[in-house]
C-alpha cells in the first residue's frame, strides 16, 4: 500500500484495499477519495503521484450537485416552487418558445437550452450570468414540453443561477457560500477566493493520447457538441478548463467548481445527515431529499445518446447505490452522492482526465466498497 496516504474508520479497511489496487493499476494514477456515515467521516485517502490531501482539483459536473441543493433549499423554504414557470421569475427566459418552461422541467434537462449557434468563449463559459444573458433570447433545440430531454452539460447551472438571482437577489454562488460552504466547512468552491490558488492541483491530460481516425469523430455541432461547447475549439478541450484561473474564480455552476474528495463527501453529509463533528444538522429535511432523488424523466438522452434517468436536477438510479440515493458525476472521473439507505456520503476526485468513456469506473469501485462497508456496518 506504499503511496497511499491518510486512514480509515474501523469496518472500512476494505476501501483502502480496493484505493490500494486501483493505484496500483495505473502509475499514472492519483486521487482522493473520502466518505461519511451518517454524518462521521470514515474514509480520508489520497495516494498517487504529485497529490496532497488537501489539494483542490477541478470537479467538472460534480459541482451541479452543489448548485442543486441550493435549489432545493429555496424550494424547501418556498423562494422556489417548481411547477412556475421559469418566466414568472425571468421574463426574458420567455423567448423563441420557452415560455410554458417550469422550474421542475428546467432541472430535468427538458427545456432545450444547451447552448447557443455561436457557442461561448471562455471568459463568457466563466461567467453565469453572461451565459443566462445569451442562453434567454435562443431558441432551444427541441421543443419544451414533448418529453424530451438533454443534459444541459455547459448550461443548466447559468439557467437555474438566473432563476436564483431574480427571485433572491443572491447569485447562486453567494447563496452556496453563505448557506452551505462556509457554515459546514465545505472545501468545494464555485469562484475559488485567491488564497485558496497555491493548493491547486491542475488537471492533466489523458494518457495515452491517442486521437481517432479523423472519419470516427463525432460532429462537433451535433446537439451533444453544442452542450459541450465543442464547436467553439478557441476554448480548449474539456481537461483543460479547470487549469484557467478565469474559470476557477468565476465558478460557474454547471461545470467550475474546485474541490477534494473531502469536499464533495462532507457536501451530501451535510445534505442528509449534518455534519457530527460540529453538530450542524442537516439541510434537507428527509422529505425534501426523498423528493429531489425521485427519478422525473427516464429514457434517451439526446444529448449524451445513452438511457439516463434524473431525479430533480441530481443523477438517480445509480445501479450500485440503493434507491432514493442521489448524487452527481464529472467528465474528470470524480464522482459525489448521498444514500440514505446506507447512511454513506462519498466523495471521490482523480487528477489525470480519463480517456473517453473511462469516466466513473474507479469512483464506481470505491463506492461498492464503501457501501459494502456501511451496510455491513449497520448491520453488526
Amino acid at each position: 500500500m506504499s503511496g497511499i496516504q491518510g486512514g480509515t474508520a474501523e469496518g472500512f479497511e476494505e476501501v483502502r484495499e480496493e484505493f490500494a489496487a486501483l493505484l496500483a493499476s495505473d502509475p499514472e494514477h492519483s486521487a482522493q477519495v473520502a466518505a461519511y456515515v451518517h454524518g462521521r467521516p470514515v474514509v480520508d485517502l489520497w495516494g498517487g503521484p504529485h497529490l496532497a490531501g488537501d489539494a483542490l482539483i477541478g470537479v467538472f459536473s460534480s459541482t451541479k450537485g452543489a448548485a442543486y441543493l441550493v435549489a432545493a433549499l429555496l424550494v424547501q423554504e418556498g423562494v422556489l416552487s417548481l411547477d412556475r414557470e421559469v418566466r414568472h421569475y425571468w421574463p426574458r427566459f420567455a423567448a423563441a418558445g420557452k415560455d410554458g418552461v417550469t422550474l421542475r422541467q428546467l432541472l430535468t434537462h427538458q427545456a432545450g437550452a444547451i447552448g447557443t449557434e455561436a457557442g461561448f468563449s471562455l471568459e463568457e463559459l466563466a461567467d453565469d450570468r453572461r451565459l443566462a444573458a445569451l442562453l434567454a433570447p435562443h431558441r432551444p433545440y427541441w421543443r419544451p414540453g414533448a418529453g424530451l430531454f438533454g443534459y444541459h452539460t455547459a448550461t443548466i447551472g447559468a439557467l437555474l443561477g438566473e432563476v436564483v438571482f431574480r427571485a433572491t437577489g443572491s447569485t447562486l454562488q453567494q447563496l452556496y457560500e453563505e448557506r452551505i460552504r462556509d457554515p459546514y466547512g465545505i472545501e468545494l468552491f464555485l469562484g475559488l477566493p485567491r488564497a485558496y490558488e497555491e493548493r491547486v492541483a491542475s488537471v492533466l491530460p489523458p494518457v495515452p493520447p491517442v486521437p481517432p481516425a479523423v472519419d470516427t469523430l463525432p460532429a462537433p455541432d451535433r446537439l451533444g457538441g453544442i452542450a459541450g461547447n465543442e464547436h467553439r475549439p478557441d476554448t480548449g478541450p474539456l481537461w483543460t478548463w479547470p487549469n484557467s484561473r478565469t474559470v476557477r474564480a468565476g465558478g460557474q455552476a454547471s461545470a467550475g467548481g474546485v474541490g477534494s474528495a473531502r469536499g464533495l463527501a462532507r457536501l451530501y453529509a451535510a445534505a442528509v445527515h449534518g455534519t457530527a463533528d460540529d453538530g450542524r444538522p442537516p439541510l434537507l429535511t428527509a422529505e425534501t431529499a426523498a423528493a429531489w432523488a425521485l427519478p422525473q424523466v427516464a429514457g434517451q438522452d439526446l444529448v449524451l445518446d445513452l438511457y439516463r434517468p434524473y431525479g430533480i436536477g441530481f443523477m438517480v438510479g445509480l445501479p450500485f447505490l440503493g434507491a432514493g440515493s442521489f448524487g452527481h458525476d464529472g467528465a474528470g472521473g470524480s464522482m459525489a452522492f448521498a444514500d440514505p439507505r446506507s447512511g454513506l456520503a462519498f466523495g471521490y476526485v482523480r487528477r489525470r482526465f480519463p480517456q473517453p468513456g473511462g469516466a466513473g469506473a474507479d469512483a464506481e469501485r470505491l463506492a461498492r466498497t464503501a457501501r459494502a462497508c456501511a451496510l455491513a456496518l449497520a448491520a453488526g
